[in-house]
Protein backbone atom coordinates (compact mmCIF):
# COMPACT_ATOMS: atom_id res chain seq x y z
CA UNK A 1 0.00 0.00 0.00
CA UNK A 2 0.91 3.40 -0.55
CA UNK A 3 0.70 6.58 1.87
CA UNK A 4 2.02 10.03 1.84
CA UNK A 5 3.33 10.69 5.53
CA UNK A 6 3.32 14.66 5.65
CA UNK A 7 4.76 16.82 8.23
CA UNK A 8 3.00 20.20 8.99
CA UNK A 9 4.63 23.41 10.26
CA UNK A 10 7.22 23.91 8.31
CA UNK A 11 9.22 27.36 9.07
CA UNK A 12 7.10 27.76 12.35
CA UNK A 13 10.14 27.06 14.36
CA UNK A 14 13.68 25.65 14.55
CA UNK A 15 13.18 22.71 16.61
CA UNK A 16 10.42 22.00 13.43
CA UNK A 17 12.38 23.02 11.05
CA UNK A 18 15.53 20.57 12.07
CA UNK A 19 13.11 17.27 12.59
CA UNK A 20 11.60 17.82 9.34
CA UNK A 21 14.37 18.00 7.58
CA UNK A 22 16.04 15.30 9.05
CA UNK A 23 13.50 12.78 8.77
CA UNK A 24 12.80 13.62 5.60
CA UNK A 25 16.50 12.40 4.66
CA UNK A 26 16.23 9.42 6.42
CA UNK A 27 13.35 8.56 3.66
CA UNK A 28 10.80 8.70 7.08
CA UNK A 29 8.48 11.54 5.65
CA UNK A 30 7.50 11.90 1.98
CA UNK A 31 5.96 15.73 1.87
CA UNK A 32 5.83 18.66 4.07
CA UNK A 33 3.69 22.01 4.24
CA UNK A 34 5.31 24.98 5.00
CA UNK A 35 4.29 28.26 6.36
CA UNK A 36 5.34 31.11 4.49
CA UNK A 37 3.92 33.71 6.48
CA UNK A 38 6.43 32.90 9.04
CA UNK A 39 9.11 35.57 10.11
CA UNK A 40 11.64 33.03 9.30
CA UNK A 41 10.24 31.59 6.51
CA UNK A 42 13.25 32.67 4.04
CA UNK A 43 15.87 31.09 6.57
CA UNK A 44 13.91 27.73 6.85
CA UNK A 45 13.60 27.56 2.73
CA UNK A 46 17.36 27.57 2.41
CA UNK A 47 17.39 24.04 4.32
CA UNK A 48 14.77 22.87 0.94
CA UNK A 49 17.90 21.59 -1.46
CA UNK A 50 17.29 20.39 -4.44
CA UNK A 51 18.12 16.47 -3.20
CA UNK A 52 15.36 17.59 -0.22
CA UNK A 53 13.05 17.94 -3.29
CA UNK A 54 13.74 15.41 -5.01
CA UNK A 55 13.03 12.95 -1.32
CA UNK A 56 9.47 14.95 -0.62
CA UNK A 57 6.88 16.99 -1.76
CA UNK A 58 6.87 20.72 -1.02
CA UNK A 59 3.61 22.38 -0.39
CA UNK A 60 2.24 24.92 1.03
CA UNK A 61 0.08 25.40 4.43
CA UNK A 62 -2.25 27.88 3.99
CA UNK A 63 -2.52 29.80 6.85
CA UNK A 64 -5.21 32.47 8.60
CA UNK A 65 -4.69 31.39 12.09
CA UNK A 66 -1.12 32.18 13.06
CA UNK A 67 1.17 34.08 11.18
CA UNK A 68 0.60 37.62 10.01
CA UNK A 69 -2.87 39.32 9.76
CA UNK A 70 -4.74 36.26 11.54
CA UNK A 71 -8.26 35.28 13.18
CA UNK A 72 -8.70 32.95 15.95
CA UNK A 73 -9.51 29.40 14.51
CA UNK A 74 -13.31 29.99 15.47
CA UNK A 75 -13.65 33.31 14.59
CA UNK A 76 -12.66 32.53 11.50
CA UNK A 77 -14.96 29.30 10.97
CA UNK A 78 -17.92 31.79 12.41
CA UNK A 79 -17.49 34.58 9.67
CA UNK A 80 -16.27 32.02 7.01
CA UNK A 81 -20.02 30.41 7.49
CA UNK A 82 -21.76 33.35 7.87
CA UNK A 83 -20.09 34.72 4.22
CA UNK A 84 -19.20 37.52 5.93
CA UNK A 85 -15.05 37.09 5.32
CA UNK A 86 -13.59 39.87 2.91
CA UNK A 87 -12.75 38.65 -0.69
CA UNK A 88 -10.50 40.97 -1.02
CA UNK A 89 -8.72 39.87 2.27
CA UNK A 90 -8.84 36.32 1.60
CA UNK A 91 -7.48 36.65 -1.97
CA UNK A 92 -4.29 39.09 -0.84
CA UNK A 93 -3.29 35.85 1.73
CA UNK A 94 -3.43 33.24 -0.89
CA UNK A 95 -1.64 35.57 -3.07
CA UNK A 96 0.77 36.65 -0.73
CA UNK A 97 1.60 33.18 0.55
CA UNK A 98 1.79 31.97 -2.90
CA UNK A 99 4.03 34.74 -3.94
CA UNK A 100 6.27 34.09 -0.62
CA UNK A 101 6.65 30.05 -1.79
CA UNK A 102 7.32 31.01 -5.04
CA UNK A 103 9.83 33.66 -4.17
CA UNK A 104 11.60 31.64 -2.09
CA UNK A 105 11.92 28.44 -3.96
CA UNK A 106 11.80 29.18 -7.41
CA UNK A 107 8.75 27.14 -7.74
CA UNK A 108 5.10 26.66 -7.39
CA UNK A 109 4.10 24.14 -4.58
CA UNK A 110 3.82 20.60 -5.39
CA UNK A 111 0.29 20.78 -3.19
CA UNK A 112 -1.80 22.77 -1.09
CA UNK A 113 -3.32 22.43 2.46
CA UNK A 114 -4.27 24.45 5.82
CA UNK A 115 -3.22 25.07 8.78
CA UNK A 116 -5.68 23.85 11.26
CA UNK A 117 -8.32 22.56 7.50
CA UNK A 118 -8.53 26.19 7.12
CA UNK A 119 -8.32 25.25 3.28
CA UNK A 120 -11.40 23.88 3.11
CA UNK A 121 -13.49 26.61 4.96
CA UNK A 122 -16.49 28.60 3.09
CA UNK A 123 -15.65 31.22 1.04
CA UNK A 124 -11.33 30.36 1.17
CA UNK A 125 -12.12 27.69 -0.44
CA UNK A 126 -13.98 28.88 -3.76
CA UNK A 127 -11.30 31.76 -3.95
CA UNK A 128 -8.20 29.25 -3.07
CA UNK A 129 -9.70 27.31 -6.27
CA UNK A 130 -9.76 29.91 -8.42
CA UNK A 131 -6.51 31.21 -7.78
CA UNK A 132 -4.74 28.08 -8.26
CA UNK A 133 -6.46 27.87 -11.71
CA UNK A 134 -5.76 30.85 -12.80
CA UNK A 135 -1.98 30.70 -11.42
CA UNK A 136 -1.07 27.38 -12.34
CA UNK A 137 -3.46 26.16 -15.52
CA UNK A 138 -1.58 22.94 -17.16
CA UNK A 139 0.19 22.29 -13.60
CA UNK A 140 -2.01 22.07 -10.85
CA UNK A 141 -0.84 21.68 -7.41
CA UNK A 142 -2.71 18.55 -5.89
CA UNK A 143 -4.76 19.38 -2.85
CA UNK A 144 -5.15 17.51 0.64
CA UNK A 145 -8.74 17.26 1.88
CA UNK A 146 -9.26 16.92 5.42
CA UNK A 147 -11.67 13.97 5.51
CA UNK A 148 -10.53 11.56 8.19
CA UNK A 149 -12.01 8.41 8.98
CA UNK A 150 -15.60 8.44 10.57
CA UNK A 151 -13.72 5.61 13.49
CA UNK A 152 -11.38 9.11 14.29
CA UNK A 153 -13.80 10.30 16.83
CA UNK A 154 -15.44 13.67 17.55
CA UNK A 155 -12.18 15.87 16.49
CA UNK A 156 -12.42 14.29 13.26
CA UNK A 157 -16.03 14.23 12.58
CA UNK A 158 -16.27 18.08 13.03
CA UNK A 159 -13.00 18.12 10.46
CA UNK A 160 -14.73 16.38 7.92
CA UNK A 161 -17.58 18.52 8.67
CA UNK A 162 -15.75 21.78 7.84
CA UNK A 163 -15.53 21.69 4.05
CA UNK A 164 -14.17 17.85 3.09
CA UNK A 165 -16.51 16.98 0.55
CA UNK A 166 -16.92 20.57 -0.71
CA UNK A 167 -13.98 21.29 -1.49
CA UNK A 168 -13.46 17.71 -3.04
CA UNK A 169 -16.47 18.13 -5.26
CA UNK A 170 -14.91 21.97 -5.95
CA UNK A 171 -11.44 20.15 -7.16
CA UNK A 172 -12.94 17.27 -9.23
CA UNK A 173 -15.07 20.02 -11.28
CA UNK A 174 -11.71 21.86 -11.80
CA UNK A 175 -9.30 18.71 -12.37
CA UNK A 176 -6.88 18.66 -9.66
CA UNK A 177 -5.70 15.91 -8.25
CA UNK A 178 -5.94 15.23 -4.52
CA UNK A 179 -6.14 13.39 -1.46
CA UNK A 180 -9.33 12.34 -0.01
CA UNK A 181 -8.44 10.37 3.35
CA UNK A 182 -6.17 12.33 5.98
CA UNK A 183 -4.76 10.29 8.87
CA UNK A 184 -3.35 11.37 12.12
CA UNK A 185 -5.99 13.66 13.70
CA UNK A 186 -6.07 12.72 17.91
CA UNK A 187 -5.96 15.19 20.56
CA UNK A 188 -2.22 15.31 21.37
CA UNK A 189 -2.37 13.62 24.65
CA UNK A 190 0.00 11.01 25.31
CA UNK A 191 3.59 10.12 25.26
CA UNK A 192 5.80 8.39 22.57
CA UNK A 193 4.74 5.05 23.56
CA UNK A 194 0.92 5.95 23.01
CA UNK A 195 1.41 7.58 19.69
CA UNK A 196 3.04 5.05 18.70
CA UNK A 197 0.65 2.69 19.07
CA UNK A 198 -1.86 5.05 17.26
CA UNK A 199 0.49 5.18 14.30
CA UNK A 200 -0.17 1.35 14.25
CA UNK A 201 -3.56 1.67 14.26
CA UNK A 202 -3.27 4.73 11.31
CA UNK A 203 -1.48 2.38 9.35
CA UNK A 204 -3.82 -0.21 9.49
CA UNK A 205 -6.50 2.18 8.76
CA UNK A 206 -4.41 2.68 5.38
CA UNK A 207 -4.12 -0.84 4.64
CA UNK A 208 -7.73 -1.17 4.56
CA UNK A 209 -8.63 1.61 2.74
CA UNK A 210 -9.19 1.77 -1.12
CA UNK A 211 -7.73 2.80 -4.59
CA UNK A 212 -6.75 6.66 -3.24
CA UNK A 213 -3.61 7.34 -1.68
CA UNK A 214 -4.47 8.66 2.01
CA UNK A 215 -1.88 11.63 3.63
CA UNK A 216 -1.33 10.91 7.20
CA UNK A 217 -0.22 13.80 9.13
CA UNK A 218 2.56 14.60 11.70
CA UNK A 219 4.00 17.49 13.95
CA UNK A 220 7.12 16.64 14.90
CA UNK A 221 9.76 18.75 16.43
CA UNK A 222 13.68 18.10 17.57
CA UNK A 223 13.34 20.70 20.36
CA UNK A 224 10.78 22.31 22.72
CA UNK A 225 9.49 26.06 21.48
CA UNK A 226 7.76 29.54 23.24
CA UNK A 227 4.04 29.86 22.57
CA UNK A 228 3.12 26.12 21.09
CA UNK A 229 0.49 24.65 22.75
CA UNK A 230 0.89 21.04 21.43
CA UNK A 231 5.10 20.80 21.42
CA UNK A 232 5.32 17.54 24.03
CA UNK A 233 3.62 16.27 21.19
CA UNK A 234 5.57 16.75 18.50
CA UNK A 235 8.44 15.73 20.56
CA UNK A 236 6.64 12.55 21.70
CA UNK A 237 6.07 12.42 17.71
CA UNK A 238 9.65 12.72 16.41
CA UNK A 239 10.81 10.08 19.04
CA UNK A 240 9.05 7.51 17.17
CA UNK A 241 9.41 8.80 13.94
CA UNK A 242 12.94 8.90 14.30
CA UNK A 243 13.81 5.78 14.64
CA UNK A 244 14.07 2.09 13.28
CA UNK A 245 10.99 1.06 15.21
CA UNK A 246 8.86 2.91 12.58
CA UNK A 247 10.26 1.80 9.83
CA UNK A 248 9.64 -1.87 11.21
CA UNK A 249 6.18 -0.26 11.65
CA UNK A 250 5.93 0.75 7.72
CA UNK A 251 7.91 -2.72 6.52
CA UNK A 252 4.96 -4.89 8.53
CA UNK A 253 1.83 -3.33 7.08
CA UNK A 254 3.93 -3.14 3.84
CA UNK A 255 3.48 0.61 2.97
CA UNK A 256 5.33 2.52 0.96
CA UNK A 257 6.04 6.54 0.80
CA UNK A 258 5.04 8.42 -1.82
CA UNK A 259 5.13 12.28 -2.90
CA UNK A 260 1.82 12.44 -4.23
CA UNK A 261 -1.77 10.86 -4.40
CA UNK A 262 -1.65 9.46 -7.85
Amino acid sequence: MKLILCADDYAQSTGIDEAIIQLIKQNRLSATSCMTLSPRWREAAKRITPSIRKQAAIGLHLDFTHFGNAYSHPELIALSYARLLSRSYISEQIHQQLNLFESALRSAPDYVDGHQHVHQLPQIRDALIDILVKRYKGKLPWLRIARPPVNEGVKGLIIRALGANALQKKAQQAGFDYSDCLLGVYGFHGNSESYKHQLGTWLEDNTNKGDKVAVLMCHPSAASADHDAIYQARLAEFEVLNTDCFDALLKAHQIKLVKAPS
